[in-house]
Formats: C-alpha cells, sequence, structure tokens
C-alpha cells in the first residue's frame, strides 16, 4: 500500500505563511534604517559597521523578552504595542551604561503562523527601533507545531550598542550630595504582570470601563494596563552631549528597591522621596485591588517612575531643565548618602 506524500504544511508548517510575514515587515523594517547597516531583512545574518566616529567603540548588548504582559495581549487580542515592550526593555537597558543602540533584532514563535497578528507585532517592534534610533536588521519567525496553545506565541529579542570606553557609566563616581532623578513610566511598562493578572483574576474588573485620562485623552482599565513601555534613549543620549551623568537605573523587575542599587557603589545609599513624585492612578489601582503592601508594590513595580539619573548638585537643574524640555516631565525624587553597615541600600521614605 503506498502512504501518501506529506508536506511540510501536512505536519503544521506554512512556508508560504512566513514568507508573506517577510514581505509584510520589509517596509516597517525599512523605515529603522541607520547608517552602519549593511544589507537588509532575508540574509542569513545581519551585517552591521560600527560607527566611525567613536575611537575606542565599546560593544554593549542586551536580551529580554515580554513575560506575562503577552497573557494579556492573548486575552485582550492587542498586539500592536508590545512589540514596542520588547525593544524597550532591551534598549532602555544598555542606555543605563552610556550606549547608543545600533540595531536589534527579534524572536517570534508559535505554534501556527497568524500572519496578521505576527505583523502587527513586527510593526510594534519597528515602531519602538524608529523611536531609539535603532535598526531592525533581522530576527526569526518559528513556526513549531504543538510547543503552543491556538492563539498564542512568544516573543524575545536581541539589542547591540556602543560607547566610548572612556564615556561608560558604572557608578563608580557616586559620591553623598550627589542628586537622583526620576523620568516618569508610561505605566507598569512589561513588569510584575504575574501579579497584575492574578489581580486582575482577583478583582475581576470591567477592563473596558473608562479609567483615567493621559494627555487629555480618556483610557480605559486595559488601555492603562497594556500601555507599552517608554523609551528613554534619545533623551538621554541627549543629556549625555550636555552633562556627565554619573549613573543610571532601569527600573524593571526588582522596582525601585532592587534595581537602584545596581548602580550603587557599596558604601552609598538612595534615599527616595515617594511625596516627590505623583504615583499613576493604575498603581494605586493595582495596590488596592490586590491588598499589596507598600514595600512590595515598591519591589515588584517602578511605581511611577521609570528611569533614575544620578547627577552632581551642580548639574541638577540643567539635567532637569534638558529633560523637561524633551517632554520627559523628569523631577529630582532624592538624594545620595552614605550607607550605615548593612542598610538598604535604596530606601523609599
Amino acid at each position: 500500500m503506498t502512504q501518501q506524500s506529506l508536506s511540510y504544511r501536512d505536519a503544521g508548517v506554512d512556508i508560504d505563511a512566513g514568507d508573506a510575514l517577510v514581505d509584510r515587515i520589509k517596509p516597517f523594517a525599512k523605515k529603522t534604517l541607520r547608517d552602519g547597516v549593511l544589507g537588509g531583512i532575508g540574509g542569513f545574518g545581519a551585517l552591521f559597521e560600527v560607527p566611525k566616529k567613536y575611537r575606542e567603540p565599546v560593544l554593549v548588548s542586551g536580551t529580554d523578552g515580554v513575560g506575562t504582559k503577552l497573557k494579556l495581549a492573548f486575552e485582550l487580542n492587542r498586539h500592536d504595542t508590545v512589540g514596542i515592550d520588547l525593544v524597550a526593555m532591551s534598549v532602555n537597558d544598555i542606555l543605563v551604561q552610556g550606549a547608543e543602540p545600533l540595531f536589534f533584532l527579534d524572536y517570534f514563535a508559535c505554534g501556527k503562523l497568524d500572519v496578521d497578528t505576527a505583523a502587527s507585532v513586527v510593526q510594534g517592534i519597528a515602531k519602538g527601533c524608529e523611536l531609539s534610533g535603532c535598526a531592525l536588521i533581522g530576527g526569526e519567525t518559528a513556526e513549531m507545531p504543538g510547543m503552543y496553545p491556538a492563539g498564542e506565541y512568544d516573543l524575545a529579542g536581541f539589542a547591540v550598542g556602543v560607547v566610548e570606553k572612556s564615556k561608560i557609566i558604572d557608578g563608580s563616581t557616586i559620591l553623598p550630595g550627589d542628586v537622583v532623578i526620576g523620568i516618569p513610566s508610561s505605566g507598569a511598562h512589561s513588569n510584575g504582570y504575574s501579579l497584575v493578572r492574578k489581580i486582575i483574576e482577583r478583582s475581576q474588573p470591567d477592563l473596558d470601563a473608562p479609567f483615567d485620562e493621559v494627555d487629555g485623552k480618556s483610557r480605559t482599565l486595559a488601555d492603562a494596563i497594556m500601555a507599552p513601555t517608554h523609551l528613554y534613549v534619545k533623551p538621554i543620549l541627549a543629556l549625555m552631549q550636555s552633562i556627565a551623568i554619573k549613573g543610571m537605573a532601569h527600573i524593571t523587575g526588582g522596582g525601585l528597591t532592587e534595581n537602584v542599587p545596581r548602580v550603587l557603589p557599596p558604601g552609598a545609599k538612595a534615599v527616595l522621596q515617594k511625596s516627590a513624585w505623583q504615583r499613576p492612578k493604575l498603581f494605586d489601582w493595582l495596590q488596592r485591588e490586590g491588598g499589596v503592601a507598600e514595600e512590595e508594590m515598591h519591589r515588584v513595580f517602578n511605581c511611577g517612575i521609570g528611569m533614575v539619573l544620578i547627577v552632581a548638585q551642580e548639574h541638577r537643574r540643567h539635567a532637569l531643565e534638558l529633560l523637561n524640555a524633551a517632554g520627559e516631565k523628569a523631577v529630582e525624587i532624592g538624594t545620595i548618602e552614605w550607607r550605615d553597615g548593612d542598610e538598604a541600600q535604596t530606601i523609599v521614605v
């Protein structure tokens, strides 16, 4: 008995759909091109030439995903902004060492490829790259039947940047008396979403109900929860041209109390005044509906501050002026002090 000939499509992988996706995303990627890109999307490897303006270039790399925020994207059928989240989580991380993001690659994995959904995700990735000035020069789409539930996918991203060796920001010059500046977040960004989802499960809110206003526009609770991670690259790179930034911390998983210490010298601590900034309504809602302790809030969420900068006292005013002129609404949120013994390196009072 002759067996029927099998194809890759019979096994659940649609090569034509993959080709269609590549064709769909090429225009998005083209918008992100910058000096240094050699070649385009579709090759086996992505080529990039280190800018010649650097005398002693040091490459800085970062990788991340979007975490369980994706589960909410699936449930709400919102796929257009998680790509921005993906880019932001990596480029904001390499930025804190003074690096200019150069290029980004993504990995999109699913059980069955839905071209429209994947294209929406990648369009968000391209938007994030465009906003941060880095090129989307490659990626991988993996269709793996049986690996993921229907309608679900996973994302990972990889960013590479460059910094002049003499200008690496590592926090080593931070001293008591320095000023801590906070730049607002756009929401919970991409961290703490296992807890966010647990709170939603417990409280069963109407996610489509009006919740708050941003820049005069009404938002639903779903809008607030799914707001994409803010990109800090361009205003901070511009600020670095004017003043010396001693240290930076991207406030991701671990919140304020566990991320700020990563850039502090062992003998220093940051004392943050929570009254210095207005905590967005989303965090008040999460705390109330989840009965979350204040200390836990600061260990899990950014609580309204997505990026922390540490500068010398004499640069405080200029830094705030430049950041606010760029639309960042930066505020002074604390100071650096000597640390006493084994006390915590970041205290929120």
